[in-house]
């Protein structure tokens, strides 16, 4: 009889946590896929977006945490945007809440870049409608209030605050991806030489819930796949191996983001002659008007490339590829990232690396997303009633999307 209850305890136990594994997973995937639906503006807007999303709404890590976990993905080759997506999954629920992270995040704007690719011809042609010019005054609304708060928590004092006016200054005045890297670079050595970590533990521990192995596994993967893909590709003729090598490749030496890596798939793309000009910039224009990371646009060359496999599974052969050399990097880096942010001299290079995030997101506000958005006095009063609705309201940002655009659609009529 004693036996049988402890059976039974035991499998009660096991069932509940099973049953919370599951409603965490489910919690993650909503809530990214939520912000799958409504993240427009490109890789910086999303990282506004999920500051918003997990930060202030839901509380799962604290302004500092996030903006080292941000400096980190930008150190990291791929979509940054993407990269902090997956890591949050992970403090959630473990490597499946990174799976599940990504998919909800992604799974939006690829379906609908597959599905671009069986019709593209359909859409060419046309001016900007107004709803697409009030997501992009939306976009200027969620970074204004990400740099706003970050900026509030992240340069309190005149030291730091400089170092973001000048990471600004020399992003602006220089504008390409090394020129980020190089500013995140100095705004550590600053922090480190002059910015003196106080003391203390550098802020509460952050649990990612990854197993001991799977760091390791993770880099032999990533530099596994990276020199053994393209020797297997050339070595069978295989077209499916021929590209996940591009694509793979792609997605692990690019730094900067989904506008950096286009130059890279043209290259891989066009001269072999898989996809067309024509085809290639028909998918980028789209891209552009989609919430959700830009390498989802690899679902759409997958989809329309002369070979197999194409069509839809070719879209996400591709997607996949793409974006494992991410996954696995985070996945890499991540367990490490406790013990970097508690050393008295790591604390003090992210004091000002975490300064220069905040100067590299207002350069990213001005230029492009406010020179690209605001032309008219009515889309600044739009803009700036978008953040009010933000900031003072605590308006959530699927309500400021659609309210701005419904005010660019307006703005369009008028």
């Amino acid at each position: 009889m004693d036996d049988r209850r402890a059976t039974g305890d035991a499998s009660s136990v096991g069932q509940a946590a099973g049953s919370r594994v599951t409603s965490s997973l489910r919690t993650v995937f909503a809530a990214f896929l939520k912000l799958g639906l409504v993240s427009f503006g490109g890789p910086i807007a999303h990282l506004g977006y999920l500051r918003t999303e997990f930060v202030e709404r839901r509380r799962w890590l604290d302004d500092a945490a996030y903006a080292d976990l941000v400096a980190l993905c930008k150190f990291l080759p791929g979509p940054a945007s993407s990269q902090v997506g997956i890591a949050l999954g992970a403090l959630r629920a473990g490597l499946p809440g990174a799976v599940a992270a990504w998919v909800g995040f992604t799974l939006p704007s690829a379906a609908i870049m597959i599905a671009f690719g069986y019709g593209f011809q359909f859409f060419e042609g046309g001016g900007e409608p107004g709803w697409l010019h009030g997501l992009k005054i939306a976009a200027v609304a969620v970074v204004a209030q990400a740099v706003w708060s970050m900026g509030r928590q992240l340069t309190p004092d005149r030291a730091r605050a400089s170092v973001a006016v000048a990471a600004a200054l020399l992003v602006l005045a220089w504008p390409s991806t090394l020129a980020q890297i190089a500013v995140i670079a100095i705004g550590g050595l600053i922090g480190w030489r002059l910015l003196p970590a106080a003391d203390g533990s550098g802020g509460a521990h952050v649990d990612f819930r990854i197993g001991r192995r799977t760091p390791s596994m993770a880099w032999i993967l990533f530099f596994g796949l990276l020199v053994l893909l393209p020797v297997l590709a050339r070595t069978t003729g295989r077209h499916a191996l021929a590209l996940v090598d591009s694509f793979y490749r792609s997605g692990s030496l690019v730094f900067g983001g989904g506008h950096v890596v286009l130059p890279l798939l043209r290259a891989e793309v066009v001269p072999p002659g898989w996809i067309s000009d024509e085809a290639f910039l028909a998918g980028y224009g789209m891209a552009q008007a989609l919430p959700g990371p830009l390498f989802t646009f690899s679902a759409y060359l997958g989809t329309v490339m002369e070979g197999r496999p194409s069509g839809w599974a070719g879209g996400l052969l591709t997607l996949a590829a793409i974006f494992l050399p991410s996954f696995l990097l985070v996945l890499g880096a991540l367990p490490h990232w406790n013990a970097w942010r508690r050393k008295a001299g790591m604390r003090a290079a992210l004091n000002g690396i975490n300064a220069a995030v905040v100067g590299i997101l207002l350069a990213a506000l001005y230029d492009p997303i406010f020179t690209s958005a605001v032309a008219s006095r009515g889309d600044f009063a739009l803009a700036a009633a978008a953040f009010a609705l933000l900031v003072h309201r605590k308006a959530s940002p699927l309500w400021v999307v659609l309210f701005a655009a419904g005010g660019g659609t307006l703005l369009a009529l008028a």
